[in-house]
């Protein structure tokens, strides 16, 4: 699992880079107390080592997150039920 996760942590800052969220100027410091315990098991979790790696990872997939789960499930009951779907 541990390369799927990095595979997939490469590919979202990659993406967060070509939308313009990530570059080489870093002008906003964030500071915030949050349970040590959480910092720990969020870094284990994503295989990263620093605060300031955690901190890009996090707010990149969420700004990165699509609605699609949402979008599917306000999807129900739009498709005729006498619909033909081949399967």
């Amino acid at each position: 699992m541990p390369g799927q996760t990095l595979t997939r942590n490469k590919l979202v800052l990659e993406q967060a880079k070509v939308v313009g969220l990530l570059g080489s100027a870093k002008n906003t410091r964030l500071s915030g107390r949050v349970p040590s315990a959480l910092i720990e098991a969020a870094k284990k979790r994503a295989h990263v080592t620093s605060d300031t790696e955690l901190l890009e990872l996090a707010l990149s997939r969420l700004a990165l997150e699509d609605d699609f789960g949402a979008r599917l499930v306000g999807r129900k009951g739009s498709i005729p039920t006498d619909i033909d779907l081949g399967v």
